[in-house]
């Protein structure tokens, strides 16, 4: 049992020497100072009713932006905002005036069976 014992202690000292871990295959990354930057763009598909704009600015110490969202009850949502040291403040405003439409149920009818089995 001892010799067990001795040949398991001998065998994990020899691979804990024997494993020796590969260098890193990357190189430390390259950081870049800010930079300002601007952006902005316009969708409006009428096919998917997608309608929103967006801007934004920044000179690497404040971003500021604005954005413009058509909600589906109608009005448009509008944000101006801005981020500095102090966080992120934004300005919400609506325009138009939220509509819903009255509910109606559905009429349900029966489709006709597909198949019908003949006896």
């Amino acid at each position: 049992m001892k010799f067990v014992i001795l040949v398991a202690l001998i065998t994990v000292v020899a691979a804990d020497n024997a494993y020796k871990a590969a260098p890193p295959a990357y190189e430390t990354p390259v950081t870049y100072p800010p930079r300002p930057y601007s952006f902005n763009y316009d969708v409006k598909d009428k096919e998917s009713y997608a309608d929103f704009v967006h801007s934004e600015s920044s000179d690497t110490k404040v971003t500021t932006g604005s954005y413009r969202v058509e909600l589906p009850d109608g009005r448009t949502q509008i944000v101006s905002y801005r981020a500095d040291e102090n966080g992120y403040t934004a300005d919400v405003t609506y325009e138009g005036e939220a509509q819903y439409p009255e509910y109606k149920e559905p009429e349900v009818k029966a489709a006709p069976a597909a198949y019908a089995p003949e006896y």
